[in-house]
């Protein structure tokens, strides 16, 4: 196995996370500070999720053309770009074009980054080194609002760190070998809709943790402000979150490699319906910390479940393709969540938020009752991919 290259593209990963968690809740703090209400900042945290949908119908045919990783250091020196120009064009329809640009090319990084660490992992370490990916992510989504309360959001600062440790990420790939060959073929909107009715649980968990992820680093600080709460414990709010996503991921990682990942799977949909309903009852007590912590560990846990399942079926070529539909999955999810949340919140309730999750988590498990995790025959994604292609 190709260790330098697990741990670069890792790292080019972790840059991201680490550039998100910085600039998407300063963002939608600025917002807040100027006066745009829940669904205006809504609107700025569902924009990147268009990108996602357009940089998802690009990758393979961009990949075939570059290489997979030449575009992957691309768009990361794009991404790097994008998040400086935040810093020195405070306008709220130019944050909107740039964010749609960093849905675009950060999407891309994420398709290839996850399609490349799928390929090269061997199969016994899956579980596990994909929930180490899964929790790296985490980690550094974590440490982007740990390091804002450090920065201040007064000055553009977390914009200029997240702009360097793009760049950083670009220059960890130089030289790195084993990544999948991508193919041009294919309609991806067809692939889409043959994935979601093959494997509806998969898809509606990725759409369902996308737009987990969205709300959390764009919403939740301005729910818990809404709620009462100093922009201090907001945001260490927003980092509880993600410290239950990545600590408790190695542990669910090293359980998928030793007891039935479909049990693992619903276990991880129950936890959060539960979790979702409890936030509002807890929220101004004692135990909100450690519940916010198994709030973040049960989303986390789909989502890494969800990779697990992929990358044991899908190689090279597939294997982009299939990525590529969860990133679309992923940008249904970025676009829904924070859209139908921040309407919801500004003239519905304002507990909307973790409400509508619940609702998300109650959907997965009725559709992992009526139809399973995974299709009864294992050929069937290897058939999703032919007909996919043909």
């Amino acid at each position: 196995m190709r260790w330098a290259t697990y741990f670069a593209v890792l790292g080019a990963i972790i840059s991201v996370g680490l550039a998100l968690g910085l600039s998407m809740p300063l963002v939608s703090l600025r917002l807040e500070g100027w006066g745009y209400g829940a669904f205006a900042i809504g609107v700025m945290a569902a924009t990147p999720a268009l990108g996602v949908l357009l940089g998802a119908s690009i990758t393979g045919r961009l990949a075939a053309r570059f290489g997979t990783r030449l575009l992957m250091q691309s768009c990361l020196l794009a991404g790097a770009v994008s998040v400086a120009l935040l810093a020195l064009l405070p306008s709220y329809p130019v944050w909107l074009l740039l964010r749609l640009l960093l849905g675009i090319v950060l999407t891309m990084v994420f398709v290839l980054g996850e399609s490349w660490i799928n390929q090269i992992i061997v199969e016994q370490w899956r579980g596990k080194l994909v929930a180490l990916y899964g929790s790296a992510y985490a980690l550094s989504q974590l440490t982007g609002p740990l390091l804002l309360t450090v920065l201040g959001t007064e000055s553009n600062n977390g914009f200029w760190l997240g702009t360097a440790l793009l760049i950083i990420g670009s220059i960890s790939l130089w030289g790195r070998s084993g990544a999948p060959k991508a193919s041009d073929h294919g309609a991806m909107s067809r692939g889409l809709l043959l994935f979601c009715r093959e494997l509806p649980a998969i898809a509606w968990a990725v759409v369902l943790f996308a737009a987990f992820e969205a709300m959390m680093l764009t919403l939740l600080p301005v729910y818990a402000l809404t709620q009462g709460f100093d922009q201090h414990t907001a945001l260490l709010m927003a980092s509880t979150v993600v410290i239950g996503d990545a600590l408790l991921q190695l542990p669910i990682g090293a359980l998928a490699d030793r007891i039935s990942r479909a049990g693992l799977f619903k276990a991880c949909g129950i936890a959060l319906l539960i979790t979702s309903l409890a936030v509002p009852a807890l929220l101004h007590t004692s135990l909100i910390w450690p519940l916010l912590v198994l709030f973040g560990a049960s989303a986390g846990g789909l989502f890494t479940l969800a990779l697990i399942l992929i990358g044991e079926r899908y190689r090279d070529a597939a294997l982009v393709q299939a990525n590529a539909r969860i990133a679309q999955l992923w940008g249904l999810g970025c676009l829904l969540g924070p859209l139908s949340t921040g309407a919801a919140s500004q003239w519905l309730t304002g507990h909307a938020m973790p409400l509508l999750l619940a609702l998300g988590a109650l959907i997965m498990v009725v559709i992992i009752q009526w139809r399973g995790v995974l299709p009864e025959r294992d050929d069937v994604l290897a058939e999703c991919s032919t007909k996919h292609s043909s």
